[in-house]
């Protein structure tokens, strides 16, 4: 194998591994920066660094299919779309609530995302943990 085929199988695992880890620990920090807007802590820098554009989603979103990932690392994605609409909404048009409220509908849509996750993974990695009687 030439030098050159090295670096790219090299490059090629590399954004592998970037786009299975991206989706989590963006949807991590968006947690995180709603847990903390609750108790009334504001931390530009996790919007600086775990922010995505719709554009970004939806290119790492249509590399999951080129690369044939699984819903469950779909999931982290569909959180991160479900809370930047909800964002865009409330920015542009506002959702006539307080702000304790919106906190608790992304703090409700986390949850819901967590156990989906949860789910599929459990599905995906499903062994049985005894033999059948014969």
């Amino acid at each position: 194998m030439t030098k050159e085929e090295r670096l790219k199988r090299r490059s090629h695992k590399l954004l592998l591994l970037v786009l299975k880890f991206i989706p989590m620990v963006t949807a991590l920090l968006y947690a995180l920066n709603v847990a903390f807007s609750y108790f009334g802590i504001d931390l530009p820098v996790l919007s600086h660094i775990g922010g995505m554009s719709l554009l970004t989603w939806l290119f790492i979103y249509i590399a999951t299919f080129v690369f044939r990932f699984c819903l469950y690392h779909r999931m982290f994605l569909y959180y991160i779309l479900v809370n930047d609409v909800l964002n865009i909404i409330d920015y542009y048009v506002g959702i006539p609530v307080s702000t304790t409220h919106l906190i608790m509908a992304h703090l409700v849509i986390a949850c819901l995302f967590l156990f989906l996750i949860l789910y599929f993974y459990v599905n995906r990695n499903k062994v049985p943990s005894c033999k059948a009687h014969q």
